[in-house]
C-alpha cells in the first residue's frame, strides 16, 4: 500500500468537511422533499378546486338549461293563448256578423208581417166596401119592388 503524504490530521478535516457537506446535502434533500410535498398538496388542493369549479359549472349548465326549457314552455303556452285569444276574437266576429244578420232577418220579417197586415186591412176594407155596396142594392130592390 503506498504511503499517504496527508497527515492524518487533514484527513479527518477533509473527511469532516465531506461528512459536513453530506450532512448540508441531506438537508437540503430533505428541504426539497418538504417542498416537493407542499408542491404536491397544493397541486392537490388546486386540482381538487379545479373539480369543485367543474361541478359548480356544470350545475350552472344545469340550471341555465332547466330554466331554458322553463321559458320555451312558457312561450309555447303564450302561443296557444294567443291562438286561443285569436280563436275568441275570430268567433266573436262571427258571432256579431251573425246576430247582425239575424236582427236584419227579424227587421224584415216584422215589414213583412206590417205589409200583409196592411194588405189584410186593405182587403177587409175592400170586402167591407163590397157589403156596403150589397146591402145598399139590396135595399134599392126592397123598396123597387114595394
Amino acid at each position: 500500500m503506498p504511503h499517504d503524504p496527508t497527515p492524518p490530521e487533514q484527513h479527518r478535516q477533509q473527511a469532516e468537511a465531506v461528512r459536513e457537506q453530506a450532512e448540508g446535502s441531506r438537508q437540503a434533500a430533505e428541504q426539497d422533499r418538504g417542498s416537493t410535498e407542499e408542491h404536491r398538496i397544493s397541486a392537490e388542493s388546486a386540482r381538487n378546486e379545479a373539480e369543485r369549479f367543474r361541478q359548480l359549472a356544470e350545475e350552472a349548465r344545469a340550471v341555465r338549461d332547466q330554466h331554458r326549457e322553463a321559458l320555451e314552455i312558457i312561450r309555447q303556452e303564450r302561443e296557444r293563448l294567443r291562438e286561443a285569444g285569436e280563436t275568441a276574437r275570430a268567433a266573436g266576429e262571427d258571432a256579431r256578423i251573425a246576430a247582425d244578420a239575424a236582427r236584419h232577418a227579424a227587421v224584415e220579417a216584422v215589414q213583412a208581417t206590417a205589409d200583409t197586415l196592411h194588405t189584410t186591412l186593405e182587403n177587409m176594407k175592400v170586402v167591407e166596401e163590397m157589403r156596403r155596396t150589397l146591402r145598399d142594392i139590396r135595399d134599392v130592390n126592397k123598396l123597387d119592388s114595394n
